[in-house]
This record gives C-alpha cells, sequence and structure tokens, in this order.
C-alpha cells in the first residue's frame, strides 16, 4: 500500500516553493555576510561610474531576484523534480547559485575586483544557461530569471567600471 502525502503532489506544493525561496533567499544571506559592513566601510569610498545606483536600492533589488530565483526552480521541481529530465537545469541553476554567492565573498570579503568581475562573467554565462535549461522544461522558469540576467548584466558593466576606476 502506497501513501500519498497531500504535501508530495508536484503540482500546488506550497512547501517545496517556500523551500525553492528560502534556498536562493539562503545563498543572498551567505553572500551579505560580506558585503554589509563593506557597504559603508570600503564600497563607500571606492570610485565608481556615474551610472552607480544608489547603495539602498541594492539590498530589496537582490531580494526580489532571489524570489524569482526560487521561484523559477519551483517550477522546474513541479514539471520533473529532480529526474533526469530536469538534470542539466539542476546543474546550472545549482552552479550560477554559488557563483553568485561567491561574488559577494570575492568582491566585498576580499576585495579582488578584477577577480569578481571575471567570476561576474561566468555567473552570467551560467544564468544564461539556467535560462536555458529551464525555457525546455517550463517557459515561465526562464521568463522569472530575465531581470535576473539583466540586472547581473547592469552589475558586470559597474564591477567592471569600479575595477578600472581604482
Amino acid at each position: 500500500m502506497k501513501i500519498t502525502w497531500p504535501w508530495a503532489k508536484p503540482k500546488d506544493n506550497w512547501l517545496v516553493l517556500g523551500a525553492s525561496v528560502l534556498v536562493a533567499e539562503g545563498a543572498g544571506i551567505l553572500g551579505s555576510i560580506f558585503t554589509f559592513s563593506e557597504i559603508s566601510n570600503w564600497y563607500v569610498h571606492l570610485n565608481k561610474p556615474f551610472f552607480s545606483p544608489p547603495n539602498w536600492l541594492f539590498g530589496p533589488v537582490w531580494t526580489l531576484l532571489y524570489a524569482l530565483m526560487g521561484v523559477s526552480a519551483y517550477l522546474v521541481w513541479r514539471k520533473f523534480q529532480f529526474g533526469k529530465k530536469a538534470h542539466a537545469f539542476w546543474h546550472v541553476y545549482g552552479t550560477q547559485l554559488v557563483l553568485n554567492t561567491l561574488w559577494s565573498i570575492i568582491f566585498f570579503g576580499f576585495k579582488y575586483t578584477g577577480l569578481a568581475y571575471i567570476e561576474i562573467l561566468a555567473l552570467w554565462y551560467f544564468i544564461v544557461r539556467s535560462i536555458q535549461e529551464g525555457h525546455k522544461i517550463d517557459k515561465w522558469s526562464a521568463y522569472l530569471l530575465y531581470p535576473y540576467i539583466a540586472w547581473v548584466s547592469f552589475a558586470s558593466f559597474l564591477n567592471l567600471a569600479v575595477w578600472l576606476l581604482n
């Protein structure tokens, strides 16, 4: 006799949705450990380009982007969980999540702006791959990552400018 729990259904699983968002937000929280103190101690004193947004904007933008990442992952899980058809997505999604956290450590923790720029290019690539793999499974999974790739594209230019100006 097989027992089926109501929350174990692939569709309408609020627990998995919440966990997906929490995992993504957790990556952001981990990165923020290296970021928060350095915003006012180090980053504020750097030469920045004219297009640099105000520091207060980064927190809300990233919080929203991590939530979108989590929902994107949930939509893939809802279709194939961690099965063979979703394997490529989980590989690139997990890699981009690790690279996202690693960028904060390199840029703010170690203050290696040049290395951070190289790393953010790798991050950008894995976000694009996440979009491509997500689109094969659920188009909305891919669409939810478009703001993320747009912001990281902008952040890449900002990172490059900070590196060159300092």
